[in-house]
């Protein structure tokens, strides 16, 4: 009990810690967060104390108040938290990455599976509504980068469908805020089997790309590939 009641206090630090620093860095997007957040307490309360004056349990309803106006602080302050937060990140490159890391259980990520020399990135997402390619970059470009990679996946897993995802807040595009809800949106097509076979496939992939060997300097002019390969001994 004492060593649960030790983490529990050195937990608590943390996490108020972490919450100011939040608060930090939401107030210099958001200027005005610390007013919008002392009237919704305020208003919240207010109103409960008010009903409980008028039937007469003030006691009850203020408690009642106290608690729903900390609740409704906690939700707008998420929000708008959320919000400063995606502000920043918009235009960042490996914004969609990071979104893609937090955007719940059931699928699994890799980022920049493609890219330029523009920085032009594909981020790959697979779970049960299929593979999600999220492109961030110029939109003329990541065109040519999606198109490459829906062909390797056509040829590796063709049975699988494959969305895809423009960051932007142009025409056709998805603003970098609702590319989490536009993906759990997508229908479920995969069971938990077909998702982690479908990862298995494409992590070979990548691991034989990685490991298949390469010759590290230009071949000599006039010489020629063994038939058949070595000969066993």
């Amino acid at each position: 009990m004492a060593r649960k009641d030790t983490a529990a206090d050195a937990a608590n630090p943390g996490r108020l810690k972490q919450i100011a620093l939040t608060y930090k860095m939401t107030r210099k997007a958001d200027t005005k967060i610390g007013l919008v957040l002392a009237a919704v307490g305020i208003v919240t309360f207010g109103v409960f104390l008010a009903i409980g004056f008028l039937i007469g349990h003030p006691i009850y309803l203020g408690i009642l108040g106290l608690l729903l106006a900390f609740l409704a602080t906690a939700i707008v302050f998420g929000r708008r938290a959320e919000r400063a937060a995606f502000g920043q990140m918009e235009g960042q490159p490996g914004a969609a990455a990071a979104v893609l890391d937090n955007i719940g259980r059931g699928w699994s990520t890799t980022p920049a599976v493609a890219m330029n020399r523009s920085q032009d990135v594909v981020h790959r997402a697979v779970g049960k509504a299929g593979i999600v390619l999220v492109a961030e970059g110029n939109p003329n470009r990541v065109k040519t980068l999606l198109a490459a990679e829906k062909r390797k996946m056509n040829r590796i897993v063709a049975d699988v469908p494959v969305h895809d995802i423009i960051v932007g807040t142009g025409e056709g595009q998805v603003e970098l805020k609702k590319v989490r809800t536009t993906m759990l949106k997508l229908p479920r097509v995969l069971t938990g089997p077909q998702v982690t076979a479908t990862n298995d496939r494409l992590k070979a992939m990548g691991d034989l790309m990685s490991n298949m060997p390469l010759p590290k300097g230009p071949m000599p002019k006039g010489m020629k590939l063994p038939k058949g390969g070595p000969k066993a001994r």
